[in-house]
């Protein structure tokens, strides 16, 4: 995986855990699991078949996980208004696996053993159980998000970030550890001079765990880190952010979920507790902050993004501009830009193979693991698939990063590219 967001994918992984503490996932497919996008055969030929599986009935609620499944709808849509993958329209199919793995398996068994699909695009599940299912069939799973360590795990799977790991199908990473650099930490210590940091997280193992990797970041690159951790039933919020104001906290970072972020800003506005950046994840970095901290607009106006793809209201760029543009008037997230350059990517891949004659999911995998990064027209950080033996030690690694402003939104912060810093590469067991 790429160095930052292998924690990033810690991030996400963990987010899951919490959520799934919430309610129990029954054994069942929800009665909305199969959803199919259907479309006329193209007179260029037969349509050609991808599957998009999503955890939309999911713990986490019907709006959490299908951003992606958006984006690359909105591309496909796009490209087959344009006459399709030259002359042969891609024909979409979803399911919702209800954030499950029993749904995640017969989503699975549906859109490859039943509907045939050429390939996967930009799945986005809970519970990735049926990725061994996916591998062993050899069918390319292209530009998922990494909620799980699947994409670190198995060969035929590539997730949106890339990775560096053998990817034998046994453990993830190299013997069950994955790594994850410091470049967020580094960024906010030379750019906002931030030297005393707070990582807040509830009483519960994955949340700690994941502070407790976000901790060792913060102190290999020098901060004073103030560790704050809250009941996850009955969480104190107040008595945090009055910690935080006593310890004259620089940045904040964090290790829950969406809710709790909000309630943290809610209980520092009641009581005008200020720090330079609250730094969020880029499942958060969407349109709706201003809706969802509507009642904390101190600390709404501190709160940063980072992650590895361009930010989605980066108007400059002809390639966001394009993706907006297909979006519409649809409220805008960074995982629907992410989604989109999933599909991108699977098209450019497939045309690459058309190019030369012929299309088999042996040469798409030739397309997604050739040295050159991928960056989707500047819309990702050049995306690898490197296979190395051992972990590196330290890595070249760039950022992305966005501060919210009200009125204008998500304001990017210098230029993706050029967001770099040679960092080390902690390792940690997911």
């Amino acid at each position: 995986m790429s160095p930052f967001r292998a924690a990033e994918a810690g991030a996400a992984l963990l987010l899951a855990l919490l959520l799934l503490l919430l309610t129990a996932c029954g054994s069942r497919l929800p009665e909305r699991a199969f959803e199919t996008r259907p479309t006329a055969n193209p007179s260029g030929g037969e349509p050609l078949r991808v599957g998009i599986i999503t955890s939309v009935t999911s713990p986490v609620g019907g709006q959490a996980f299908t951003g992606t499944r958006d984006g690359a709808r909105a591309w496909f849509d796009a490209l087959n208004a344009r006459g399709g993958l030259d002359g042969r329209r891609i024909e979409v199919e979803t399911c919702d696996d209800g954030g499950s793995g029993v749904g995640n398996n017969a989503c699975v068994h549906r859109l490859i053993d039943e509907r045939g699909v050429f390939a996967l695009v930009a799945t986005t599940a809970l519970d990735y159980a049926g990725a061994p299912l996916v591998s062993r069939a050899g069918v390319p799973d292209i530009g998922g998000q990494p909620l799980t360590p699947a994409y670190d795990t198995y060969p035929h799977l590539y997730g949106i970030y890339g990775s560096s790991a053998p990817r034998t199908g046994k453990e993830p990473g190299w013997g069950g550890v994955l790594y994850g650099g410091t470049e967020v930490y580094r960024w906010f210590e030379e750019e906002k001079g931030a030297r005393t940091a707070a990582v807040v997280s509830y009483n519960q193992t994955a949340s700690a765990a994941y502070a407790r990797l976000v901790t060792r970041g913060l102190r290999a690159e020098g901060y004073r880190v103030v560790e704050e951790q809250v009941d996850f039933a009955l969480p104190n919020f107040r008595a945090v952010a009055a910690d935080l104001r006593a310890q004259h906290v620089d940045v904040v970072f964090d290790a829950m979920d969406t809710h709790g972020n909000v309630r943290l800003c809610e209980a520092m506005e009641t009581l005008g507790v200020r720090v330079d950046a609250k730094v969020t994840n880029v499942q958060n970095w969407s349109s709706s902050v201003a809706r969802d901290y509507a009642r904390a607009p101190g600390c709404r106006d501190a709160l940063w993004a980072t992650g590895a793809s361009r930010n989605h209201q980066d108007t400059g760029h002809p390639a966001v501009r394009e993706f907006r543009a297909a979006m519409g008037d649809r409220p805008l997230s960074q995982w629907q830009l992410e989604g989109w350059a999933a599909a991108m990517w699977f098209t450019d891949a497939a045309r690459s193979c058309l190019a030369g004659g012929t299309l088999t999911r042996a040469c798409v995998e030739t397309y997604l693991n050739r040295p050159e990064g991928y960056t989707a027209r500047g819309l990702l950080l050049p995306v690898r698939y490197e296979h190395l033996a051992r972990p590196p030690t330290t890595r070249n690694t760039c950022l992305s990063v966005a501060r919210w402003q009200d009125g204008r939104g998500w304001v990017s912060q210098g230029e993706m590219t050029e967001n770099c810093a040679t960092v080390p590469q902690l390792g940690y067991r997911p």
